[in-house]
């Protein structure tokens, strides 16, 4: 395994309660007050004036990419081409999707309108919700949190956002939107613990979309339904890659090995599971090995590393706890196991072989620098094993066989399937993102993603005129017979269906004209 570390930087992180300043109830309410009075003043700019104000951040974040990765290699300890590509260029990304499918997509909707309701017209609007509430991660505190800010905003809702503790980065984005000034009244940072996301969630913001762990996400969930705050949930995963015998192994090994490595495996679609078809097990195993061994870990690097660190102590205990739970239990550790030195943040890619039920790694997420590798024969037995699972957020299926690959995509149970790719779907702005099962529900990006920062309202057109419903008031035994000719006509197939149901409605509309 190569190594190149720098001691400054890699200390253990430990989170002292005690050194973070909570916001108080007080300075909440407040917050509230004029996130909700700036959404009254959002509601007359125009859609295409807070585009304008993407293009402003988007040449922001650009010319001071460096800035930026900097301060999130410090605070998570990535290495600097994560940051660079995952946290950054993966934001301009969304921003430039942002720009281009927004006007489309929240644009009035036509609509059709049925037989029965002829001369009417009906349409959908896409509304703002009013004030939201943004709860980000530490683990890609830049990336998940500007993006689902944007989206917010461009959909004319004002923020209100609370960073993760554990990277704050403060200041930082409060330096991002000052050049764009209505962003800047629009996003209301406020800074602190889970107290202080319990205070927030107490002053009903119109929805809650949180990142992070399923057990937060559960206590969050269970204050919002109190209040019937509606909350998208976006937790954690336990995502399988499925490697077929007749992929090329190279590639496929190359890719599981970002998939599961990328941030320090600190990601919540890793790759958590690796299962290799038995023919190609062995040699995959070897290659994996060998791979794995090349891998260079540093932080605070120029680009120049593969790997960092980890970001919080309580991770690196969880990784360090299931593989010694799992070499207690008879797993094999073919290279890694342990930290690259006690006080520093690195622990070593770990490959484990020889897994089973018992064991924690198999069932529990790890959000760490782990591969643990499993055995299968059949396509029916791997989609049913991987299954298998309390989590459903997303997976990789690597075959040749595009048929093959697709119809086991389909069986998954889980929101993304990136077929011989890893984390892919992450990468187009198009696709949404989210899971289900233990891993969440609602969306991010995409069309959907982004419909779901606003409510929709239905529209339905009638024209002034003489003219009475036949379904109002009064009722008659006579009208009563013809709407039971008209739903026999409707629901009948005939070669002359419109034909009768003109029929019966003009007797309708007779009978209504003769009772004003």
């Amino acid at each position: 395994m190569n190594t190149k570390t720098k001691a400054k930087a890699t200390k253990k992180h430990t989170i002292s309660i005690d050194q973070i300043t909570e916001t108080s109830e007080e300075q909440i309410i407040e917050t509230y007050s004029s996130a909700r009075k700036a959404f009254q003043r959002l509601q007359k700019v125009p859609l295409k004036n807070r585009l304008e104000d993407v293009e402003r951040l988007i040449d922001y974040v650009r010319d001071h990419k460096e800035e930026i990765a900097d301060i999130i290699c410090k605070e998570t300890r990535k290495s600097r081409t994560d940051a660079m590509v995952s946290e950054i260029m993966g934001v301009l990304d969304n921003f430039e999707w942002l720009i281009h499918n927004a006007p489309k997509i929240l644009k009035d909707k036509k609509v059709s309108t049925p037989i029965t309701l002829m001369g009417k017209k009906s349409k959908i609007y896409h509304e703002p919700l009013g004030t939201v509430l943004i709860i980000a991660p530490w683990n890609y505190p830049f990336h998940i949190s500007i993006t689902s800010i944007l989206a917010a905003y461009v959909t004319g809702n004002t923020v209100v956002f609370k960073p993760s503790e554990v990277t704050p980065m403060t200041g930082l984005m409060e330096k991002i939107f000052a050049v764009a000034p209505m962003i800047e009244q629009s996003v209301f940072i406020t800074y602190g613990t889970g107290t202080t996301a319990q205070r927030l969630i107490d002053q009903r913001p119109a929805k809650i979309f949180f990142t992070g762990s399923a057990r937060t996400g559960k206590r969050i969930l269970a204050q919002a339904a109190e209040k019937l705050i509606p909350v998208d949930l976006e937790l954690g995963g336990k995502d399988q890659a499925i490697v077929f015998d007749d992929v090329n192994i190279d590639r496929a090994v190359a890719g599981v090995i970002w998939g599961a490595l990328t941030n320090a495996g600190q990601s919540c679609s890793s790759v958590e599971r690796i299962y290799v078809q038995d023919k190609i097990y062995d040699q995959f195993i070897e290659k994996l090995t060998v791979e794995v061994n090349k891998l260079v870990l540093n932080t605070g690097d120029t680009g120049n590393a593969d790997i960092g660190g980890m970001t919080v102590d309580f991770q690196l205990d969880i990784a360090r706890k299931q593989v010694e739970d799992a070499r207690v239990k008879g797993a094999k550790v073919l290279t890694g196991g342990e930290m690259l030195h006690e006080n520093e943040m690195f622990f070593l890619p770990t490959i484990l072989t020889n897994l089973d039920e018992s064991m924690d790694v198999v069932n529990e997420e790890t959000f760490g620098p782990l591969l643990p590798v499993f055995k299968f024969s059949t396509e029916e037995e791997v989609i049913q094993i991987t299954n298998n699972t309390q989590f459903g957020l997303s997976a990789s299926v690597w075959s040749k066989d595009l048929t093959r690959a697709d119809r086991v995509s389909r069986q998954l149970e889980c929101g993304a399937v990136s077929i011989n790719n890893v984390m892919l779907t992450e990468g187009n702005p198009s696709l949404p993102f989210g899971g289900c099962k233990d891993s969440g529900f609602g969306r991010q990006k995409g069309e959907e993603g982004l419909l779901g920062y606003t409510r929709s309202k239905s529209i339905l057109v009638d024209k002034d005129s003489s003219i009475i419903e036949p379904n109002w008031y009064p009722y008659t035994q006579k009208k009563y017979n013809l709407f039971v000719d008209l739903i026999n006509v409707m629901f009948t197939r005939s070669p002359i269906k419109l034909l009768k149901l003109a029929l019966v409605g003009i007797k309708l509309d007779s009978v209504s004209k003769k009772q004003r």
